[in-house]
């Protein structure tokens, strides 16, 4: 087994935020089937729209509508599309001039094969279903091939044509991003997991100062020498400083009721404090030099939290300098 551990990990929030006027036109256009670009001081029509021309950085808002069929400047082949991608089969990655456009428009195209598509290749829209304001409207682009598009909800049409609504415009969005990806803490912090996961809290000391640093880095943040003495510290420690939280947030495991209290706790033989949130007080009575312990749930490989212990808190001066 290799002394480095490593986990897949998650990043994810949603995005939320309003648009003005011109993206707020563009967004509420591919709602009703409609693709509007901007005309910029120069005269080109700019597609997706700006809000500022690109060169002389002044306000544009200038609408024109542009075709739902263009052509294609380039192209990528996507073999292996990925979670959260317009389409589920191998497509291509398109930049599309749309007909009445001077700029390309980057989406999708569904093509069977790389062989099947190149440049100068005639492409028109196909629209989604249920359309709500966003660029996935455009569920991709799909060769030209002359026939009539049909409309996703059943209706025959041509592409690009498009009637109003009638609901609201649309002023703003909401994006959902995530980050997918492989952590590897290295062989310093991956001893210190292996440790909490024995109930045990390592650092390391630096062979200059001696001060002991929680979690190791592998390396003295002040003198910038390899630490490699491995010390055990606490497990109690001293609140130095703390914040309530008054926003929920959603954990891995379960939700945590608000106010709640994160704190920075310098545990009993280290020089540098590391944060965790602080249960079994209300959040009212926490306060720095707060003596307290952690408290580790059935199968936990950290503490879930830290709790008073009951003793004195403790004297100022001996955590003043870690605050």
């Amino acid at each position: 087994m290799s002394e480095v551990l490593t986990a897949p990990l998650v990043v994810e929030f949603p995005f939320t935020r309003s648009l003005g006027p011109v993206q707020s036109a563009f967004l509420t256009g591919l709602r009703d089937r409609t693709v509007l670009g901007v005309r910029a001081s120069d005269g080109r029509v700019i597609v997706p729209p700006t809000e500022y021309d690109p060169v002389t950085a002044e306000e544009i808002r200038d609408l024109v509508e542009v075709g739902a069929t263009g052509t294609v400047t380039t192209w990528a082949w996507n073999p292996a599309p990925r979670r959260g991608q317009p389409l589920g089969t191998p497509f291509a990655w398109v930049l599309v001039r749309l007909d009445g456009a001077d700029t390309a428009l980057l989406h999708a195209l569904d093509a069977p094969g790389p062989d099947s598509v190149r440049t100068g290749m005639r492409v028109r829209v196909r629209w989604a279903a249920g359309r709500t304001g966003a660029i996935t409207d455009i569920a991709c682009f799909e060769p030209d091939d002359g026939t009539p598009e049909r409309d996703p909800e059943g209706e025959s049409a041509q592409a690009g044509e498009a009637g109003e609504s009638g609901e609201a415009p649309v002023t703003g969005i909401t994006t959902h991003a995530r980050l997918d990806y492989t952590y590897a803490p290295g062989r310093t912090q991956s001893r210190y997991l292996k440790a909490l996961a024995e109930r045990r809290t390592i650092g390391e000391r630096c062979p200059s100062c001696r001060k002991v640093y929680v979690p190791p880095r592998g390396a003295c943040p002040t003198c910038g020498v390899a630490t490699d003495t491995q010390v055990e510290v606490g497990p109690r420690g001293t609140v130095t400083t703390y914040c309530i939280v008054n926003i929920k947030a959603r954990h891995s495991a379960n939700d945590i009721e608000v106010p709640y209290v994160y704190a920075h706790i310098a545990l009993d033989g280290a020089d540098l404090a590391l944060h965790a949130r602080i249960g079994g007080i209300p959040y009212d009575q926490v306060r720095m030099g707060l003596r307290v312990e952690p408290v580790w749930t059935e199968g936990g490989r950290f503490p879930d939290h830290y709790r008073p212990t009951g003793e004195p808190d403790a004297d100022y001066d001996s955590y003043k300098e870690l605050i």
